[in-house]
């Protein structure tokens, strides 16, 4: 959706509008303060070309003002420069405003200073206190200062604004007095500048809204839970009306129902976890299935706003008082790493795109080409869908439609997976849609749906010259321009069956099987939109350029298929395959090929323990070793991958703490260019020094799978390795 500055945006009771049109935003969580400012414009490329128009951030409190009187905004804190970035790259911006924001941060982002001071004084914070209420004033003001002329109705990236997070269900008040304080907090910030197109609050687990437009969450398991054993089957993953993630925050209170009208409001999350921020006690592990599964429940639910909290990991910044992570220490649920906030999300902690990435951008790309269908569904339950995710035996399935010019359109869709549990195989299953009479309005081809699957296919969709009427593929997204397609995907193994009203002409259909649907992007290049699959990770540029980043071993090419072809090879490649231009039914093979030269070995690494020889005891002590790296003059990026049992691990640099993490059964990704590349040159030769500590048989620690013990005990490190990443230019 384009939105011109004298765009109008506002909402009715389904959907976000944008001059009185549908518009499906897909909204995606980074947090400045947390990622180099050096970094900011190539990692919200990344966002964006994995479907993010809308960018959320939540402004931190203690980031700005550790110290009372001493505002930072400067470097990594600078707001201002953030919002010119986003501005700069077209796209638009949820402004998350607190004063609380609990994001993981030390006493939920509220400065030291400012719990003593209300401890000292006797008032309650996230209250009507006068002595808080002037406080939040000195601080939207500032945050007002900082964001002025970045409004839309200035021109600028900011078009929504989030008052407060989780209040009344995490801390803070319910009932009257906690909606009369949500009141206040927004006429405050209207008051100090802080003037949006639309306002929000956070809606789930009996937080209060203060008449705001309620955004929802779900994430596909809870870190915060305080059990360490496996945790019953998550509801996110049943199609449901249903909009509550009684988890969410379940560490702070159990949660409880909603406490607004759903008819009166569209259904928007804010908080889908595009990953899982694991704490000391809880190391759950998100995958692209987790993600890709629950995220189309919820759009299949009735869902018209797909916002991922986070979209991209980041790092703590440096505390000039104390570190900046959640604790116990600080009266918290959970201890947190010092440094890392990788969250396991689309985009990690140092730019790494993964699997849940691209789980996402299937539906990010759906989502935006077909808006102003898709919006105007509504949600009807399906016969024999369960209510209970413990139930694993039934058929999940759901509908989405609306009536155009006398026919039903819609979508139908079925999920099979249940995280972390099997799910009952369904032989040849009949895949019927029906509306809410129980009349049937689709019969899809039968197939077998087994335990893993999660689908949705279209009936009566408008492809602009003709109908489909049904099919058995998943739509992915349209290209415009003097060649016109449609794009689906199918699981390997089903042979798809497209049935129109009538012959199309013009527009080509294209299918592709699902792994190569992952690794697709639509571009567009002189007004004409194609097609790219790539094995690497295809990212548009904002002058539009096209970046591939690779991740390649020694010997291997960089390769890329597009369709329709372009005018000629790109420098670095050669054309190896031409494009078939003359068939209106095609897949991957009609699509032209090229391949660039082989990649050569980049860079060293050797390894040293540098603790005593033999094993260690029960009760365990650090082990240390020393990382020695050299040779990555001509790489864009390399990452350190150590693969590694133990507890938790600390990486110092001269002594000082740069990288942290929990252990959780993955290899750990360092990413080294922020430390050792200034000006595109790398440092020659880099010494890391690694610290681990024990993971004791038995600790009180859930992981979903453990270590090999040594007698008892696992610390150590079993191997070191450069991942390289290189980046060409199409």
């Amino acid at each position: 959706m384009k939105i011109e500055r004298n765009s109008h945006i506002t909402y009715n009771k389904q959907y976000l509008m944008v001059d009185e049109k549908p518009w499906f935003p897909v909204m995606g969580e980074i947090h400045y303060s947390r990622v180099p400012h050096e970094d900011w414009k190539e990692e919200l490329l990344k966002m964006k070309a994995g479907g993010v128009d809308l960018v959320s951030c939540y402004c931190i409190w203690i980031h700005h003002e550790e110290i009372k009187g001493e505002w930072d905004f400067t470097g990594d804190r600078d707001l201002h420069a953030f919002l010119q970035t986003v501005a700069d790259l077209g796209m638009k911006l949820v402004l998350r405003v607190g004063p609380w924001i609990h994001g993981e941060v030390r006493n939920g982002g509220f400065p030291d200073w400012l719990m003593e001071k209300a401890k000292t004084g006797n008032f309650d914070l996230r209250s009507d206190a006068p002595e808080y209420m002037e406080e939040v004033r000195r601080y939207y003001t500032k945050l007002a200062e900082e964001s002025k002329g970045f409004y839309h109705k200035d021109g600028g990236p900011i078009v929504g604004v989030q008052i407060e997070n989780e209040y009344g269900h995490c801390g803070g008040f319910g009932g009257e007095v906690g909606e009369t304080h949500m009141k206040n907090l927004l006429a405050l910030a209207k008051e100090v500048g802080i003037c949006a197109e639309f306002y929000t609050a956070t809606g789930w687990g009996g937080a209060v809204t203060g008449g705001m437009i309620p955004v929802m969450g779900g994430y596909c398991e809870a870190p915060w839970d305080q059990r360490t054993t496996e945790i019953e089957p998550s509801g996110n993953y049943v199609f449901t009306k249903e909009r509550n993630d009684h988890n969410i925050g379940s560490d702070h209170g159990l949660g409880v129902g909603i406490t607004f009208d759903m008819d009166k409001f569209p259904y928007l999350t804010a908080e889908l976890g595009g990953g899982l921020q694991v704490t000391g006690h809880r190391r759950p592990i998100a995958t692209g299935t987790d993600i890709g599964a629950m995220s189309m429940v919820k759009l299949g639910s009735g869902c018209n706003l797909l916002g991922y909290y986070m979209y991209h990991g980041g790092t703590n910044p440096e505390g000039k008082l104390t570190t900046l992570q959640e604790s116990k220490e600080t009266g918290y649920p959970n201890d947190l790493p010092v440094k890392s906030y990788d969250f396991n999300a689309p985009v990690r902690e140092y730019g790494q795109m993964n699997d849940n990435y691209r789980e996402i951008k299937l539906l990010a790309m759906f989502v935006h080409d077909y808006e102003d269908q898709i919006c105007r569904m509504s949600y009807v339950p399906q016969p024999g869908n369960p209510e209970k995710p413990e139930d694993l035996t039934s058929f999940r399935s759901a509908v989405r439609y609306t009536m155009v010019d006398g026919k039903a359109s819609g979508f139908y869709f079925v999920n099979n997976y249940q995280r972390r549990y099997e799910m009952a195989s369904h032989t040849m299953a009949d895949l019927v849609a029906y509306d809410e009479k129980g009349q049937e309005l689709a019969h899809f081809d039968s197939r077998d749906v087994v335990d893993g699957d999660f689908f949705f296919y279209p009936f009566h969709l408008d492809l602009g010259e003709g109908y489909l009427e049904s099919c058995n593929a998943t739509p992915l997204c349209k290209l415009n321009g003097p060649k016109k397609a449609a794009v689906f995907y199918i699981k390997d193994g089903i042979k798809p069956n497209y049935v129109l009203d009538r012959e199309l002409q013009e527009t080509a259909i294209i299918t592709l099987k699902k792994e190569l649907a992952l690794q697709a992007q639509k571009v567009t290049i002189a007004g004409q939109d194609h097609i790219i699959i790539a094995n690497g990770d295809v990212v548009p540029d904002e002058k539009g350029g096209i970046r591939i980043y690779y991740h390649l071993n020694p010997g291997e090419k960089p390769q890329f298929k597009i369709w329709p072809d372009l005018p000629q090879a790109p420098t670095g490649f050669v054309k190896v395959k031409e494009a078939q231009m003359d068939k209106l039914r095609i897949d991957h093979v009609a699509f032209a090929a090229y391949e660039g030269e082989a990649v050569v070995t980049e860079g060293e690494i050797t390894l040293r323990n540098l603790s005593a020889k033999g094993g260690l005891e029960a009760n365990g002590t650090k082990r240390k070793y020393e990382v020695q790296i050299s040779g990555l003059q001509n790489a864009d990026e390399a990452y350190l991958v150590l693969d590694w049992a133990a507890d938790s691990g600390r990486i110092y640099l001269d002594g000082k703490l740069i990288a942290d993490q929990f252990y959780t059964g993955q290899p750990w990704e360092i990413g080294l260019s922020r430390f050792f590349k200034a000006n595109g040159t790398w440092q020659q030769d880099i010494t890391l020094t690694v610290e681990l500590d024990p993971l004791l048989e038995g600790a009180p620690i859930y992981l979903q799978d453990w270590p090999k013990m040594e007698n008892g005990v696992a610390c150590r490190i079993n191997a070191a390795r450069l991942m390289i990443e290189s980046v060409e230019k199409i």
